[in-house]
């Protein structure tokens, strides 16, 4: 048990080393790795995800409360979580320390801006992989429920002012009365 808790706090503070960009940059990186070394399966990994996304708070730090509890309860929570935050705080307060001094420098904005874009495409593998889940039925072909049900919720949420937390939970009510 100590050592699947110090390996989950490995895992995660890998991850929380090597994650740039904020909350959705991190899913594609968090997913390989429980995935790849047999902690989670690629399902389990998408309800990591959207557990997350509705738990307040910061997702990274929910993906890995999430996992840690699955994977050892409340010491893989515990470690898992320490494991992501750990690295943020350090880089966070090492880089506040020097940042000001040399934010302007054309060095500094060129790696931001090179960041930037890389980000991007992380997020979009995510979209790709969680599309494909969510919305392709398992022996082939597409979910036409879970696709109209997809659409229905970017709809409002593009052209209406509906809470994104009020989509989940009707969203969630739709899935229990569709997918029993």
């Amino acid at each position: 048990m100590i050592g699947r808790v110090l390996q989950l706090f490995w895992l995660c503070f890998r991850v929380g080393l090597f994650t740039f960009g904020g909350g959705m940059a991190i899913v594609p990186l968090i997913q390989q790795s429980l995935v790849s070394e047999g902690f989670m399966t690629i399902d389990e990994s998408i309800d990591m995800i959207a557990v997350s996304q509705m738990t307040p708070g910061p997702f990274a730090v929910n993906a890995a409360t999430f996992a840690g509890t699955k994977l050892a309860g409340v010491p893989g929570a515990v470690a898992a979580t320490l494991g992501m935050a750990l690295p943020s705080i350090l880089i966070t307060l090492l880089i506040a320390r020097f940042f000001f001094a040399f934010h302007k420098k054309p060095t500094v904005r060129a790696a931001l801006d090179g960041i930037r874009p890389a980000v991007l495409a992380l997020i979009a593998g995510v979209v790709w992989i969680s599309a494909r889940t969510a919305l392709l039925l398992p022996g082939g072909g597409v979910d036409i429920w879970a696709l109209a049900l997809a659409l229905g919720v970017f709809v409002l949420l593009q052209r209406t002012k509906v809470s994104p937390a009020l989509l989940l939970l009707l969203s969630g009510a739709a899935g229990a009365a569709l997918f029993r």
